[in-house]
């Protein structure tokens, strides 16, 4: 039986949730997920760049036709929490809030038991900067894909009460292969 083809992109700033969201549609449409933010640190450690701009949604655009373009819309003080919260596992990028998705030993994650890092970028005097700059590149990226008829962006504090409304848009696109209650 062939699988239906959707091609959707998350969008929104450093901390909102697109890597939760990406997973649980993955596992709940049995759809692939391609996280650009591994592709942005994969091209910087090799020098060559994966810019996140409107000059890359034309390009994308050349290769494709998106059926879905989402943004999750957070408020920036719980952005800014988030992300100051935020350790990762940089081998496997499991990533832990020590808020809300703590490891079980501090410092250490929970499959190896190898050290956590805390990224530059995610240090509290870095995260105002990141958040401002995605808000100046992502403007023209949204306007271009709600003249396209194919935006829809989704506010709340927390993902799990954006999930659900997440979930119905997919639904209306393709046949989930579980329930959104099974993440």
């Amino acid at each position: 039986m062939a699988s239906k083809l959707l091609r959707a992109v998350i969008l929104g700033p450093p901390g909102s949730g697109k890597g939760t969201v990406c997973q649980r549609i993955a596992q709940n449409f049995g759809l692939q997920h391609l996280s650009s933010g591994h592709f942005l640190r994969e091209n910087i450690k090799a020098n060559t760049g994966f810019p996140r701009t409107l000059v890359q949604a034309e390009a994308l655009d050349r290769i494709c036709d998106l059926d879905l373009v989402i943004t999750l819309n957070i408020p920036f003080e719980t952005l800014k929490d988030r992300l100051s919260r935020r350790w990762i596992h940089p081998p496997s990028g499991r990533v832990y809030n020590l808020d809300f998705n703590p490891p079980q030993v501090h410092g250490v994650d929970d499959i190896t038991g190898e050290p956590l890092v805390q990224q530059e970028d995610d240090k509290p005097e870095a995260v105002a900067a990141r958040l401002r700059q995605y808000k100046d590149v992502a403007k023209p990226v949204i306007k271009l894909y709600k003249s396209r008829g194919v935006f829809h962006q989704f506010s709340g504090t927390e993902t799990n009460k954006i999930w659900p409304y997440v979930y119905t848009l997919f639904s209306n696109k393709i046949t989930p292969i579980q329930s959104k209650e099974a993440y």
